[in-house]
């Protein structure tokens, strides 16, 4: 069980890695061809959101280590979106991670051994899991989140406060907008506050 979702996080980086890479060597073919002065120009352009988001996601993850939050990173993503999706269905889980239902199962099965989490039988529909974020769970992620913050500190370098506090609340509110059934994406913006 450890060993494949410790697989998971690096198969993750590792995808990200591969896509950056291809998008970086794009960008230098476009600057030789752009700079070569010869013949027929080719229109290049820069790298898009989902590009910037994805290298700066790699500084993230390059930096982020167990030690330094107290628990795996997919620890704190799952612990992150049930926080904000608490008693969520396990199903929604598998699909706002892009897992397989197997896996959601196994990450939970963790988070629930560490006491992090319960899964509870929906009321209206005897078949289905809700999951819900425990004391014990909201303090792990608590305490990751501040060692976190460290992280955020050091990508984030080259914004000022306020710039920080405006990607916070266009990332926030682009997350919202792309998650298909969010409970809390009508107040999620007024309700949630960026981490100083």
């Amino acid at each position: 069980m450890d060993r494949h979702c410790c697989n998971y996080d690096r198969l993750l980086c590792d995808d990200l890695y591969q896509w950056y890479n291809g998008a970086v060597m794009e960008q230098e073919r476009c600057r030789q061809r752009d700079g070569d002065g010869g013949g027929e120009r080719e229109r290049c352009y820069t790298p898009g959101s989902m590009v910037l988001l994805t290298r700066l996601a790699k500084q993230v993850y390059r930096r982020t280590s167990e030690e330094l939050l107290g628990m795996p990173l997919r620890h704190l993503m799952t612990l992150s979106y049930l926080r904000d999706h608490d008693g969520a269905p396990q199903q929604e889980l598998a699909e706002a991670f892009c897992m397989d239902a197997n896996n959601v199962v196994l990450l939970l099965n963790e988070l629930e051994d560490l006491g992090q989490i319960a899964r509870r039988r929906d009321p209206a529909d005897r078949r289905r899991h809700r999951v819900e974020l425990t004391a014990a769970g909201r303090a792990a992620l608590a305490g990751a989140e501040r060692a976190q913050e460290s992280i955020e500190h050091e990508v984030l370098g080259a914004l000022d406060p306020e710039e920080r506090a405006t990607l916070w609340r266009l990332l926030t509110r682009a997350l919202y907008g792309s998650e298909a059934a969010s409970p809390t994406a009508a107040g999620a913006e007024s309700e949630l506050t960026p981490a100083r």
